[in-house]
């Protein structure tokens, strides 16, 4: 689940993390009394789930509450990649001698968090891995062990030379795994943490994502989602406990387990093709689900076909297909859609399926090179 960023650092603040001073604006007369009561230069900036807000015109810097109260009247309702400002954060404007970027996510490869420092702040990390990667120091942290102090101060060493300010940099760094791992997080990162003249070290900005399986646990973190900051297809996607991410190709994906989700991804690419997300309709599928992952797929217009790839163990073929025929009844799919039902009911699966015009396929390779053939057609 992403946050904003004020709610990320009011996370990080409780685990002893430095934010500047900040209050939340709605309105251009909130956003003037939150700049009147921090009393001196501050930032306002649009609270939205992407990057990317300065270039955009969603970051200014404000000398008084009249230029805070026009700066917020311009941003609130602007739209930022297809997501409209709601709320603005007015900050305490800080100093800057020095920007660092700081950040830890779960490496899957290695089942560890992976800390990444870079002297290079303020600039987006991708942009920094692609062209100095040199410049990203990496380290991976023992989850058992935790990161050490030694480590920390070994860290902070990578970036900040001078020894009195590098202690406090280590400090940082603690503190910020420490929130990592006690909300669950699955990405933290500060870009910039700043270093003032006077030697202050400050985050600046923040991003978390928490890991969903673990909201259980923080009902307070649960209570921070912004379904307005979420598109129509996650909505219905979380609401009928589908897994889905939306991706930039052609060929739309129905899948059941993450596993054999990531594998048909795989074998898209594999075959000259480019999934449109990954669609994950779970260990056990109602024909609701189905229809519910059909209306999800076919609202993406860059989707050219659509392949459905069932393997049934607890998930019962004739479900999905039950579930296939009544989307197809539902709604007017012109898309080609090529399935492969193979396991429990697959031969009840094929009877159902036999009467319409779907494409169907024996072997995942055969259903996966036909999809990615269809979506490269003319439309």
């Amino acid at each position: 689940m992403k946050i904003h960023e004020y709610q990320a650092k009011e996370i990080l603040a409780t685990y002893g993390v430095p934010i500047p001073r900040f209050e939340i604006a709605t309105t251009p007369g909130e956003a003037r009394k939150a700049a009147d009561d921090i009393g001196r230069m501050v930032v306002v900036k649009a609270q939205v789930h992407v990057g990317g807000r300065g270039k955009a015109g969603g970051v200014k810097l404000a000398k008084t509450p009249d230029e805070a109260e026009g700066h917020a009247r311009a941003i609130l309702g602007m739209d930022i990649k297809g997501l409209t400002v709601e709320k603005v954060m007015i900050s305490d404007a800080v100093d800057i001698d020095r920007e660092y970027y700081i950040g830890i996510v779960v490496d899957r490869a290695t089942k560890k968090p992976v800390y990444m420092v870079s002297e290079a702040g303020g600039i987006d990390i991708e942009e920094v891995a692609r062209e100095t990667p040199e410049k990203i120091v990496k380290h991976a942290v023992d989850p058992e062990s935790g990161l050490s102090p030694e480590e920390a101060r070994e860290l902070a060493g990578k970036i900040e030379s001078r020894p009195a300010v590098a202690d406090r940099v280590a400090d940082f760094i603690t503190k910020l795994y420490a929130a990592f791992v006690g909300s669950d997080a699955s990405l933290a990162e500060i870009n910039p943490l700043v270093i003032t003249p006077d030697e202050v070290v400050w985050a600046v900005d923040a991003k978390m994502n928490i890991d969903d399986n673990a909201l259980y646990r923080h009902e307070e973190i649960a209570a921070m989602r912004d379904p307005a900051t979420e598109t129509d297809e996650l909505r219905k996607a979380r609401d009928m406990g589908l897994s889905f991410v939306k991706l930039d190709g052609s060929v739309g994906c129905l899948v059941n387990g993450a596993g054999l989700a990531m594998t048909t991804m795989d074998l898209i690419s594999h075959y000259g093709g480019e999934p449109a997300n990954f669609l994950d309709i779970g260990g056990s599928s109602s024909p609701e689900k189905v229809v519910t992952a059909l209306e999800i797929i076919t609202s993406d217009p860059n989707v050219r076909s659509i392949l459905i790839n069932i393997f049934g163990g607890i998930t019962r073929c004739d479900d999905v297909a039950n579930g296939l025929l009544l989307a197809l009844s539902r709604t007017s799919v012109s898309l080609p859609i090529v399935a492969r039902l193979t396991g429990t009911n697959e031969e009840q699966a094929k009877e159902i399926l036999a009467a319409s015009d779907l494409v169907s396929a024996d072997s995942m390779n055969e259903a996966v090179e036909k999809a990615v053939e269809l979506a490269k057609q003319p439309a």
